[in-house]
């Protein structure tokens, strides 16, 4: 029998696997595709970054909301439909867009990144893995005065909590990002922040699986989680593929399903509210590597992140509240395409770019649900809209309520003044 069961085997489920196997747990990894990080790790914006914390639960988004809800191209876009859970999710969505529920949610959400982030740092460094990580910081681009003046207060707020995001001019801008000067866009200011750093979540993921086995963790790829069977207080998993069709039981099942997991849970009656945010990303060979970036951007006014991941640019964002399709929306990837070319019209391969698109589990709060439910053995880690950069957290933090209850590293944690 094993001590821990983790359902899905993307950034969150596998750093879940790797700090329970750390603790002593005989750990089993389940998941549907062929090999982990495969589907919302798969093709993400590649940052992690405090300076990114800030939940889209703010006072002036209804009125962004609203405004776009009839452009197709807006960064965010509400797809209103008849799913219950949706209008659910909006209405909760909405009360936490008061001054105060944003307050505690961007320190929060700040708290667990700086957790996350220096514990990925301690991961990489102790298994030595490569995965096209780059620790150059991350620059917010403000393409209008408005927009800076807009952000002021997020940003004052962020300092107020220890993150070292500072305003800094175009001209700084330009000497930090050097490829900028080329840009066919106009850029007003920006903020720099220095401690946040980029990477392939995909290939940290599929490395560190490679170390989970190393520590006798097991993976069952190719394996579909068909449902979760009550029996008593207790829940079994019932799955089919590489293992058989069968049901298989643990002292602690772990929901790490991303998107998924709200569906897997609601039979049971355990109602997380998660809902997908799908989100679009290109990845583009560089042609010309010179003229493109090598520091981590933000595009503001287009809710664009863009990260050198070797010798491809990564270039991610938009988000659509519409439902679980996952068909690619080619006007969007093209606009995602437009709008990169234009900031680096030198690095050229945008011919060349990829298209991809995926579902983000998200909550209203923009904090993941990471608790026990009401079931004995039945535990929740997901519902991250930055499982990047809060995976490797997020995953210590859930083993340590396993394996010690209601005293966590993490509770004890003061966010420092991140630096170098």
């Amino acid at each position: 029998m094993y001590d821990s069961i983790v359902l899905g085997s993307g950034v969150i489920g596998v750093n879940t696997a790797y700090w329970l196997a750390k603790a002593g747990h005989k750990v089993l990894v389940v998941d549907r595709q062929p090999i982990p990080g495969n589907e919302t790790s798969y093709a993400n914006g590649g940052q992690i970054a405090v300076s990114h914390a800030e939940p889209w639960a703010k006072p002036s988004a209804p009125f962004s909301v609203i405004r776009d809800l009839l452009r197709d191209d807006a960064p965010l876009l509400f797809r209103p439909g008849i799913d219950i859970q949706q209008w659910r999710w909006l209405g909760s969505w909405l009360a936490h867009c008061t001054p105060g529920q944003w307050r505690n949610n961007l320190l929060e959400a700040m708290r667990l990144s700086a957790y996350s982030q220096q514990l990925t740092r301690q991961v990489q460094e102790e298994h030595q893995l490569d995965y096209q990580q780059k620790r150059l910081g991350v620059l917010h681009l403000y393409r209008s005065q408005r927009a800076m003046e807009v952000s002021q207060k997020s940003i004052e707020q962020m300092q107020a909590f220890g993150c070292n995001r500072r305003i800094i001019s175009t001209e700084e801008a330009l000497n930090i990002e050097p490829t900028l000067r080329l840009s066919n866009e106009k850029i007003v200011g920006a903020t720099y922040t220095e401690t946040d750093e980029s990477g392939d979540a995909r290939a940290y993921s599929q490395q560190l699986a490679e170390v989970c086995k190393e520590m006798g963790v097991e993976f069952a790829m190719n394996t579909h989680i068909m449902q979760l069977v009550r029996e008593g207080r207790r829940i079994h998993v019932r799955v089919n593929g590489e293992l058989g069709n069968r049901h298989l039981t643990a002292n602690h099942l772990i929901v790490c399903m991303g998107p998924w997991s709200a569906r897997m849970l609601r039979p049971l009656k355990v109602w997380p509210n998660i809902y997908p945010i799908k989100g679009y990303s290109i990845s583009v060979p560089l042609e010309h590597p010179e003229n493109a970036p090598n520091v981590s951007l933000t595009d503001e006014a287009n809710k664009l992140v863009f990260s050198r991941l070797g010798n491809e640019l990564r270039v991610a964002g938009t988000g659509e509240l519409g439902g679980y399709s996952r068909e690619l929306n080619v006007k969007r990837c093209d606009r995602i395409l437009e709008h990169a070319r234009n900031l680096f019209p030198e690095a050229g391969g945008f011919d060349q770019a990829r298209f991809w698109t995926g579902l983000r589990p998200a909550t209203p709060s923009g904090l993941p649900c990471i608790r026990k439910t009401r079931y004995d053995n039945l535990w929740i880690n997901s519902g991250h809209n930055l499982g990047w950069t809060m995976g490797c957290g997020s995953g210590k933090y859930l083993a340590d309520m396993i394996c010690n209850g209601d005293i966590t590293e993490y509770d004890r944690y003061e966010m420092p003044e991140l630096s170098y």
